[in-house]
């Protein structure tokens, strides 16, 4: 039997490394991209092959692997089972235009759909998209196998939403795969890209040309703050991969040649002992890769910051998301001004090396002059590098279901949407007061970081120099000074639309 997993990428957020770096030409069949790899289809490859089927991967990104080249492909290969992979609501629309020119060409030939949003919203999304026979809700790497044996019993299969005829079929749940040790090491050699390190920005930055790649570790996060969908998905629990297990992977791809190594955990610096003892496995074993993660500033783990800078560890992103207390209780983020400050400032001490700070603008219940104290907190702060977004409302998070008891959302009508919480919400302020702040935040925060910390500054754009022209600086820095546009823009509530409106008016259909 013969299987499809196919990635279907968020055409916003990849770019191809420039030629002028080594970046391949056009008709080159590997190509080089400034993205992280496709971690799930690279998951499912090696396992689905140890029950005996073969396998073809295909990431959207890569310009041979567009939706007429699958087509084709499917034409020519008669796959038994096409199963496509995608995060999150943004990809949807691309998602079911590629289903339905598959189906066109093999309308036998069963689709399965997985990934987040689809795990979120599978009974929505059979009912919406005809081309796909099946969604596959949680973990793959029990579901799909049984998928696979049991083609003629969709019945059988846990966790697989389903149509029969015009009826959907909603089958008991999947449990959370207990074991994570027992599943073989992700293929990340047989698809034709090389994974560039950088950031996903509309400006090519370049981080390394190292041979880079992602890792994950852990599972969930049991936290539950309000923009988040991961508690949801894992039902709030955590799991980990055991110590054993994990130096054994980065053994592999040490051996293999890799230098840089991301661990995409939503919790790395959740259990001392265990992290402990990867450490110490990567200094015993020499391993020649530098890595980095993202953790809680509340986290217990934070005084093995030591020993994790001693094992090369060069970059921690802290999800800090807020300066004053009363957005981060509002966030429901359950830490402190004062673990923010002690979090960042021992990373710094411990010698990691860049340290980066998430944050949010834009909350409910947030002034011009709170969201300015978050950039002067910011500017306290030791960050070598950080980032501002605008708070976003997604299906599955609590601030979606608070949306829709404040009858904001509908979400019968609006599960396939996303939403800016400023242009919805009358709690927040308006999108031209929070995009003005932010900017005016952003130069306040550029030009501390110029005149109040110079040397730190010049390493950072002197990091960005070696892989980027002086004009793409410039854009890079630039950038959170000019309008982005998006391939998929944010939409409107249904409500707002039965009353006619064309723009966002936050008064129309709110209950505050």
């Amino acid at each position: 039997m013969n299987i499809f997993l196919v990635y279907v990428r968020d055409e916003d957020y990849y770019q191809f490394l420039p030629e002028e770096l080594g970046g391949s030409k056009p008709g080159d069949k590997r190509v080089k991209v400034m993205a992280f790899p496709p971690l799930g289809i690279e998951t499912l490859a090696p396992v689905v092959r140890q029950h005996g089927y073969r396998v073809r991967m295909f990431d959207t990104c890569h310009p041979q692997m567009k939706p007429q080249h699958m087509a084709q492909a499917v034409e020519e290969e008669q796959p038994d089972v096409i199963a496509l992979s995608f995060l999150s609501t943004t990809t949807y629309p691309p998602v079911k235009n590629l289903a339905k020119r598959l189906k066109m060409v093999a309308p036998n030939t069963p689709t399965i759909l997985g990934g987040a949003f689809a795990s979120m919203n599978a009974i929505h999304i059979l009912k919406d998209c005809l081309y796909a026979d099946c969604v596959g809700v949680g973990e793959g790497e029990e579901l799909l196998p049984d998928y696979l044996n049991n083609l003629n019993n969709p019945g059988d299969v846990a966790g697989l939403v389903w149509r029969r005829g015009d009826q959907i079929i909603q089958n008991e749940p999947r449990p959370l795969i207990r074991d994570l040790d027992k599943f073989p090491y992700p293929d990340r050699e047989s698809l034709p890209i090389d994974y560039i390190e950088s950031l996903p920005l509309d400006v090519p930055a370049v981080l390394s040309l190292d041979k880079f790649c992602t890792m994950q570790t852990s599972r969930g996060c049991p936290y539950g703050c309000i923009y988040c969908d991961i508690p949801s998905l894992f039902n709030g629990k955590w799991r980990h991969r055991s110590p054993e297990h994990v130096l054994g992977e980065m053994q592999q791809l040490n051996d293999a040649g890799y230098r840089s190594i991301y661990l995409t955990d939503d919790h790395f610096l959740l259990k001392r002992k265990r992290i402990t003892e990867i450490c110490n496995g990567i200094i015993e074993r020499g391993f020649e890769f530098r890595w980095g993660c993202e953790g809680r500033v509340d986290s217990v783990a934070v005084d093995q910051l030591p020993l994790m800078s001693k094992a090369k560890c060069t970059t921690l992103a802290y999800g800090i998301e807020a300066g004053t207390q009363k957005i981060l209780d509002r966030l429901n983020k359950n830490q402190t001004i004062e673990q923010i400050e002690y979090a960042v400032s021992e990373a710094k001490r411990n010698g990691i090396e860049n340290t980066h700070g998430f944050f949010l603008v834009g909350s409910p219940r947030e002034t011009e002059a709170e969201i300015m104290e978050t950039f002067r907190f910011a500017a306290r702060l030791e960050l070598d590098t950080f980032s501002f977004n605008r708070l976003c409302a997604y299906r599955g998070t609590p601030l979606w279901q608070e949306y829709i008891d404040r009858k904001i959302i509908d979400d019968e009508r609006d599960w396939h949407k996303w939403f800016k919480c400023s242009d919805i919400d009358p709690t927040v302020l308006p999108s031209e007061v929070v995009n003005r702040s932010r900017m005016k935040g952003i130069a306040l925060l550029f030009l501390h970081r110029i005149f109040r910390r110079p040397i730190q500054t010049y390493r950072l754009v002197r990091t960005f120099s070696r892989y980027m022209k002086k004009s793409d600086i410039w854009k890079l820095l630039s950038a959170p000074f000019r309008r982005r546009t998006l391939t998929r823009q944010p939409e409107l509530p249904a409500k707002m639309i039965d009353l006619g409106i064309k723009e966002p008016d936050r008064q129309a259909v709110s209950v505050t």
